[in-house]
């Protein structure tokens, strides 16, 4: 009994510390000083059959240092989202229940735009599981490039996986949109993350249920975001006939990601799903 009493009390202290966290901050806000990779959100402006997006993430990284910020502004049509592609991080290779998910969409002229909910972290802040239960952090979407997206995580060692999504462009496009509805909401109206409730994988289940026929069921699927790979699958919503850990194989692309950073590829997203599909050739020595 006192042995145990002696192994929660550190929890129990963490709890506390994190709950009086929670109380001090009071309401959500955006008004904090952010970590420099989530300190400018992305104005968003729909007109007609296009949206107009100012401040999106596009990091130049060189694999050496700190990446250099940059922004830019970019209009999209509607009509031109051609498909939809599911990105998935472990926290750990081994146990993978931990991870990050996020999506990434295709355009007719070839361009990709990911969009992340992610938990905004203030400077010098580092992402924890017990302060997200506590309010430690608000939600945000970061809206970036494919390739700023991919290669900041391909860079710190997570592996990466890219699905592609099995569903109609128009399927995609109403997926698009609804995504930046939200993240418009969420940055006029701020709110906290819950790393359990409301996160990015429940988030995706969110958008994925209102775009498409799809219901997906709550389980282990959502709370543990590195098996959501297994329920696309089983639900049917990965393009891929391929069993579970044929499909990790083939669309498993931090290494490439990589490669094609070091090497300069000029069309990044052209090169990863080009080495994914050759069944992973070319793999460099890790």
């Amino acid at each position: 009994m006192r042995r145990a009493a002696l192994l929660l009390t550190p929890v129990a202290a963490m709890a506390l510390f994190f709950g009086g966290v929670a109380l001090a901050r009071g309401a959500p806000s955006n008004d904090r000083t952010w970590a420099a990779d989530q300190a400018r959100l992305p104005a968003i402006r729909f007109e007609g059959d296009a949206v107009f997006l100012s401040d999106i993430r596009d990091f130049d990284h060189t694999g050496e240092g700190e990446p250099r910020e940059r922004y830019r502004d970019e209009r999209y049509r509607l009509d031109e989202v051609q498909r939809v592609w599911f990105a998935l991080a472990p926290f750990a290779n081994r146990y993978r229940g931990l991870a990050h998910t996020f999506l990434t969409f295709e355009f007719a002229d070839g361009r990709f735009l990911a969009v992340s909910v992610e938990a905004r972290r203030e400077r010098d802040e580092s992402y924890g599981l017990l302060g997200g239960i506590f309010r430690a952090f608000e939600l945000t979407y970061v809206i970036g490039t494919e390739e700023d997206l991919l290669v900041v995580r391909a860079l710190r060692g997570d592996t990466l996986f890219l699905y592609p999504a099995r569903a109609t462009p128009a399927q995609s496009r109403d997926l698009f949109a609804d995504m930046l509805r939200r993240a418009d909401a969420t940055h006029r109206e701020p709110e906290y993350y819950h790393t359990l409730f409301n996160n990015c994988n429940t988030n995706l289940r969110d958008h994925v249920n209102r775009a498409t026929p799809a219901e997906l069921p709550w389980g282990w699927g959502i709370l543990l975001p590195g098996f959501s790979d297994e329920l696309a699958l089983r639900e049917g919503l990965l393009d891929t006939d391929l069993d579970l850990e044929a499909a990790r194989a083939r669309f498993r692309v931090d290494h490439h990601a990589r490669d094609a950073l070091l090497r300069g590829a000029s069309d990044f997203s052209g090169t990863i799903r080009e080495r994914a599909a050759s069944g992973g050739q070319d793999r460099p020595a890790r």
